[in-house]
């Protein structure tokens, strides 16, 4: 049995979930706001030629040219035919994982990459492999720990650290 007779497929005619069109207009039209802040600093810099390139002349060319594609995406999203972006379970699965990670990324600053690691592994772990407790208190104190070994010590990369490595004078 395969794992991906196990997942809804977007071609499946009863699978629901947000439509690719929907998805790719809101892209689109994301992608057009960004070429827009694009071009508004570069003419706000001065896009021009006085005797050479002004500050924003190269970015404002780029911004006219992500805009021209940008647009180009809107449009064919508009041409494309009905079809399911992906299931309601998959975005879920999804978000299982971004859930975490985005937590991660935050703790990083406040506590140093060690302790937001071993706080990802505690929490991702459940959520996602749905793994017994001892082997995630044991992997959530072990990765971080041989991490800070090979890295701090043995290849002297310094990475992030928080007030627990503080405390023990790193």
């Amino acid at each position: 049995m395969s794992l991906s007779a196990d997942i809804e497929q977007p071609d499946d005619p009863g699978a629901r979930g947000p439509s690719k069109r929907a998805v790719e207009i809101v892209v689109s039209l994301i992608l057009i706001g960004l070429a827009a802040a694009v071009l508004y600093d570069s003419y706000g810099r001065g896009a021009g030629w006085n005797g050479g390139p002004e500050s924003g002349f190269f970015p404002a060319r780029v911004g006219w040219i992500f805009l021209a594609g940008s647009l180009f995406l809107l449009v064919q999203a508009f041409r494309e035919p009905p079809a399911i972006f992906a299931t309601w379970s998959q975005l879920l699965m999804v978000a299982k994982v971004f859930g975490p990670l985005a937590l991660f990324v935050v703790l990083v600053e406040p506590l140093g990459i060690y302790v937001a690691a071993a706080i990802f592994t505690a929490v991702f772990m459940p959520i996602v492999g749905g793994a017994r407790w001892h082997t995630i208190l044991l992997t959530s104190v072990l990765v971080p720990l041989v991490c800070f070994f090979v890295f701090e010590i043995e290849f002297l990369v310094p990475l992030p650290k928080g007030p627990l490595e503080a405390m023990f004078g790193y």
